[in-house]
């Protein structure tokens, strides 16, 4: 009864599909998603492959990187719409009732890592911009995003409703003080640093776009389920891939290209120095807009990670918000964030394939995946995401110009497909085997 009196701390589902009456409207559910990609990290990375590649190629990267997005996550959130399963539901069906463990609890630490170099960074960014205590800020920001996510996913909507716009209006304001010193007109005629010409290909920008949210975008079931029904769940993908996730790219483009940036090739096209300096009224927005903005960001990595912990351990998804909050952010303390090219390697390589083998297995065959007996530990699903996920550490390493992320995608598909069509029988239906 006291889900159902309070709003804020309604059921989160963690052990069943989100029942069709407790779903929630296209535009909350959208508000999720189109809310996680709005942040200055995005800005920082568009800056970044702009400063390598140039105005042009880096645009197509992102372009690229967001369809190859789209389609996964789109494909994923299909399925959450449809059937109201999380993340651990669904990769319990593909990868078995014991399996899963694996796969499930890898994704729920890995996206607790994001949240703890978040968290970090949070710190850093204000003892940067307004010299304030960065252990102390770090702190700060734990308690804060912990509250948050404790609250659930409505929370997580109203704040991406906010994080959102905030970020768009600031970003055009800092481009409105650009503007005073620079012609907007040259950006297209960028050609990227002569100085850091060859270090990074298409291919790397593409999956660097791809790895950002590789593992929340895995895992997006933990969001789309609450969508009335697959179309909807695909509108609250879209509106995150391309449409937020590009348009925060775009600033740190706009930035670069234009010769605005301070310190590119390190801090790509962060605009958060530009709103410094103006006002007493706009640095204080600005210092909001950091916890508001990275605090997104937390929030859901922390609601995933929290999501896939409670069903592992048949616990409650806040009780594992404070526990993860608190490890999260003791991580964030101690400076592990600053790994952060190590974890977007990891992500790039080894996550995606999972997904990749999950879509096969659950909609491409769904008619046999749902007829298919309950099974410990599926070989043929692990099997194809070791396939896809070693193509993609040989593409990393000998020709990473083509994208290793999306060579572990499509070759884990092919994998599984191939390997589910050389076992000679297609699953038999429950109820043909009890016949015979």
């Amino acid at each position: 009864m006291k889900n159902q009196s309070s709003p804020a701390l309604e059921q989160e589902f963690e052990h069943e599909p989100v029942p069709v009456t407790h779903r929630h409207s296209t535009g909350s559910v959208s508000a999720v998603w189109f809310g996680f990609p709005m942040i200055l990290t995005n800005a920082l990375f568009g800056g970044m492959i702009t400063w390598h590649l140039g105005f042009w190629p880096a645009l197509i990267a992102i372009l690229l990187g967001n369809l190859v997005l789209f389609a996964y996550v789109g494909a994923l959130s299909w399925l959450a719409g449809n059937t109201g399963m999380n993340f651990a539901l669904q990769a319990k069906r593909t990868f078995g009732s014991k399996g899963y463990i694996l796969v499930s609890g890898f994704l729920s630490t890995v996206v607790i890592g994001w949240y703890a170099f978040q968290t970090g960074l949070t710190g850093t960014v204000i003892n940067q911009t307004f010299g304030w205590n960065a252990l102390a800020v770090t702190a700060f920001a734990m308690v804060l995003y912990t509250g948050v996510t404790f609250l659930g996913v409505r929370a997580l909507s109203v704040l991406g409703m906010i994080a959102a716009p905030l970020f768009v209006v600031l970003g055009v304001v800092a481009l409105y003080f650009i503007g005073e010193d620079h012609d907007f007109s040259t950006i297209t005629a960028f050609q990227g640093s002569a100085s850091v010409a060859g270090a990074m290909s298409m291919g790397t920008a593409v999956t660097m776009v791809v790895a950002g949210f590789a593992d929340s975008g895995t895992m997006t079931a933990d969001f789309t389920r609450w969508s009335k029904n697959g179309r909807s769940a695909v509108v609250a993908a879209f509106s995150a891939f391309p449409v937020a996730n590009v348009i925060s790219y775009l600033f740190g483009v706009v930035i670069v290209a234009v010769g605005a940036a301070v310190d590119p090739l390190n801090n790509g096209g962060n605009f958060l120095p530009m709103l410094m300096g103006h006002s007493a009224i706009l640095s204080t927005i600005a210092c909001l807009f950091v916890f508001i903005n990275l605090g997104s960001v937390c929030t859901h990595c922390l609601y995933n990670g929290a999501v896939g912990f409670s069903h592992l351990f048949s616990s409650k998804m806040r009780l594992w918000t404070l526990i993860l909050g608190a490890i999260g952010g003791v991580l964030a303390l101690a400076g592990v964030w600053s790994y952060f090219l190590e974890w977007l390697s990891l992500l790039g390589i080894v996550v995606p394939p999972f997904g990749a083998v999950m879509i096969v297995d659950l909609i491409f065959m769904a008619k046999f995946s749902e007829q298919r007996k309950a099974q410990r530990f599926r070989g043929s699903a692990f099997a194809a995401w070791a396939i896809g996920s070693l193509c993609a550490v040989i593409a990393h390493v000998e020709f990473p110009q083509f994208g290793e992320a999306v060579i572990g995608l499509v070759t884990a598909a092919l994998s599984y497909s191939l390997i589910i069509k050389l076992r000679g029988k297609a699953p038999q239906p429950i109820m043909e085997k009890k016949n015979a």
